[in-house]
């Protein structure tokens, strides 16, 4: 009875095994971005990232006219705080020309002082993309950006940045780059 019950054990074990790879690779937590009861978007969080979510509210600064933001997904690595992605899907915004004004409009409260490095073109879940990447500065550090406007069908964008500091683990980029990846309009 006792070499049936390590048998089993060790079978069980070895199975758990041959699943313990494809259970790795899906391990990423998928968030789904919201209008209301409209499903707009999702994106897969990696494993050991901190996802906040904010609803819509108003930004104002010492020297900036008041805006309200659509809520926002937030994330970062849990190990890494000077790594932050955000999206968002405004209403009212439809394309690109009005997601670049809509980004300038807020930011500001994202990055001071920023300098275009780059534009390009390409794709992100099968559908046209545009990004913007550069330098500023945030909280008094030297930080990167990359600013992202996906054009979704029915008249949506979605908005994203990413904003690095200096001094980063190049490997939190590939994580950055799997956020995107997983991008799907809904």
């Amino acid at each position: 009875m006792t070499k049936l019950i390590i048998s089993v054990f060790c079978r069980l074990l070895g199975a758990l095994a041959l699943m313990l790879p494809a259970s790795l690779a899906l391990a990423d937590m998928p968030l789904t971005y919201k209008d209301g009861n409209r499903a707009l978007f999702t994106v897969s969080t990696p494993d050991f990232w901190t996802v906040r979510v904010g609803g819509m509210r108003e930004l104002a600064g010492p020297d900036l006219a008041s805006r309200e933001v659509a809520r926002v997904i937030g994330m970062h690595p849990v190990s890494e705080p000077r790594v932050w992605v955000g999206f968002v899907s405004p209403q009212g915004v439809r394309n690109f020309d009005e997601a670049a004004a809509y980004l300038r409009e807020i930011g500001l409260f994202l990055v001071k002082d920023a300098q275009v490095d780059s534009r390009k073109s390409h794709r992100i879940g099968g559908l046209p993309a545009k990004s913007i990447s550069g330098h500023g500065n945030r909280k008094g550090k030297t930080v990167s950006f990359t600013a992202v406007f996906i054009d979704m069908p029915n008249g949506r964008m979605a908005i994203s940045v990413t904003v690095m500091e200096a001094g980063i683990d190049p490997e939190i980029v590939k994580d950055v780059n799997a956020i995107y990846s997983s991008f799907r309009a809904r």
